[in-house]
């Protein structure tokens, strides 16, 4: 039997409001206080996730959504 690698990616989505002078200027805003730990995602917003495997001999499928 062998092992396969296989990669999972999910994509979340939630909305923050930032008050700011401009578009450029908010995501500026939203950048920091997200590294800063102030917008943090919480689990139960998905909006897509896929997968992918890599096999022994190191080939790799297409990613697909499931």
């Amino acid at each position: 039997m062998e092992e396969y690698v296989i990669t999972i990616e999910e994509t979340v989505s939630q909305e923050f409001i930032v008050k700011a002078d401009s578009a450029e200027e908010a995501m500026d805003i939203a950048q920091q206080k997200y590294r800063d730990c102030e917008f943090v995602l919480e689990p139960g917003n998905l909006v897509a996730k896929q997968m992918m495997c890599e096999a022994p001999d190191g080939e790799v499928t297409d990613w697909i959504e499931f």
